[in-house]
């Protein structure tokens, strides 16, 4: 049995009103028409619902049980439209990672503008990102872009929004961990292990780069057993260190002793983007971009380094 959602809204309102007049008026349509629809919805039902009175009309005892159902179905139905109507629903963006800087920018977010919803997805690669983005899974996405020899659709939009720092990460008896600072120079020689480092992936195209220009040695051997692994295996081997955002939240146990060391002359910056497509009117896309904007400072600074396929602000 199919129901329209107009016939029903038609036997509601003539129920609330008492008379097939009112409800007309209320709907904005004929009299004939609310008739027409409640005889449509009564032969469907296959039950009278309507008795017609001196005063109008009253429900029947079929009408009457009849009557909570069809409120429900309102709502249901209007619960439906606003789960997708523009504005209504929450904005929905990917920030790869818990701990990176990505999830840094969006609590910052939603710190100013609490009375937004949003939906915070964690989604690998960035095909995957930029397919969501164009089917509407999500509404937005940070990513390194754009990748050599993989342009971005056309119908997808970037902006440049944080430039951050690396840092490099080494155990107590490492023998670059009393250093206040280090330079991508003197790296070289020594064994920079990261795991994480995922053939395909737009990270892995930063550090492919970072290693061809600095000659640095960047080992992605082992499984990844995740950032706590990481950092245990850092912590107890001396000849052993990794590479970090300096955004990068992590938290390690006191005797650990580990170090985070800026990196200078120059400064590698991992650049975090921006994407979404063209056509999306959700208006908080809007206030998240221009949020973004205004806090974006110290982009392509003298003294940083990135790779050259790097969109440019």
């Amino acid at each position: 049995m199919d129901l329209d959602l107009d016939t029903v809204r038609t036997f509601v309102a003539a129920a609330d009103a008492g008379q097939f007049q009112e409800a007309a008026a209320e709907l904005a349509v004929t009299q004939q028409a609310v008739s027409k629809r409640i005889a449509a919805l009564e032969r469907n039902l296959g039950v009278r619902l309507f008795t017609r009175t001196a005063r109008g009309a009253e429900l029947t005892i079929d009408g009457q049980a009849f009557l909570p159902h069809a409120r429900e179905l309102l709502r249901v139905a209007e619960r439906a439209v606003t789960s997708v109507r523009t504005g209504r629903r929450p904005l929905r963006v990917d920030v790869i990672a818990s701990r990176g800087a990505a999830t840094g920018l969006m609590r910052g977010f939603h710190r100013v503008y609490p009375d937004i919803e949003l939906d915070v997805v964690m989604l690998f690669d960035i095909d995957t990102a930029v397919a969501a983005i164009r089917s509407g899974a999500i509404d937005a996405s940070f990513r390194a872009v754009a990748m050599p020899g993989r342009p971005l659709p056309e119908d997808i939009e970037s902006v440049r929004v944080l430039d951050e720092p690396l840092q490099l990460l080494t155990g107590p008896a490492h023998a670059l961990a009393g250093a206040r600072s280090v330079t991508v120079a003197q790296l070289a020689g020594h064994r920079i292990w990261m795991p994480g480092v995922v053939p395909g992936t737009e990270w892995a195209a930063y550090y492919d780069d970072l290693v061809a220009e600095f000659g640095l040695t960047i080992e992605a051997t082992g499984p990844n057993f995740g950032s706590d692994a990481l950092l245990d295996t850092v912590a107890d081997t001396p000849a052993l260190a990794t590479f970090m955002g300096e955004q990068m939240r992590l938290v390690w146990p006191a005797g650990h002793g580990l170090r985070r060391i800026p990196l200078t002359d120059p400064t590698p910056v991992y650049p975090h983007s921006l994407l979404w497509h063209r056509d999306n009117p959700h208006p908080a896309l809007a206030t998240l971009r221009a949020h973004l904007a205004a806090a974006a400072a110290g982009l392509d600074a003298a003294g940083t380094w990135t790779p050259n396929w790097v969109t440019p602000r």
